[in-house]
């Protein structure tokens, strides 16, 4: 089978700050309990991810494209570009800044802790 991303727009991702545009790569049914998001997203300038929490699942972020500011459990901040890997753990806090005029792109996947 081969078919289309589903991409949606979202304001205020995860309480963040302006826009983001997110393309599904699998659906939820389609991670058969093992996972809760497969999708690439693509953060506009000056946008953010908001800081929450992964209970239950961990959550890898590849950067694609673009430069950001990876705020981490403990509230440290790292630039971060392309080819770098975020790892959120379960029960970790964290989120993502695009303070840059360019869009920031990454691939984001979480994890289930246990498949449902």
């Amino acid at each position: 089978m081969v078919r289309k991303e589903t991409i949606t727009e979202v304001e205020g991702l995860r309480g963040g700050k302006g826009s983001a545009e997110v393309h599904h790569i699998l659906s939820k049914e389609e991670l058969m309990g093992h996972g809760k998001m497969y999708a690439r997203v693509i953060l506009r300038p000056h946008s953010s991810i908001g800081w929450h929490q992964h209970v239950g699942d961990t959550e890898p972020y590849l950067i694609l494209k673009g430069e950001g500011v990876f705020i981490d459990n403990d509230q440290s901040k790292t630039v971060v570009k392309a080819g770098d890997v975020c790892v959120i753990n379960v029960g970790e806090w964290h989120s993502l800044e695009n303070n840059t005029d360019q869009e920031l792109e990454i691939m984001a996947l979480v994890i289930n802790e246990q498949a449902k």
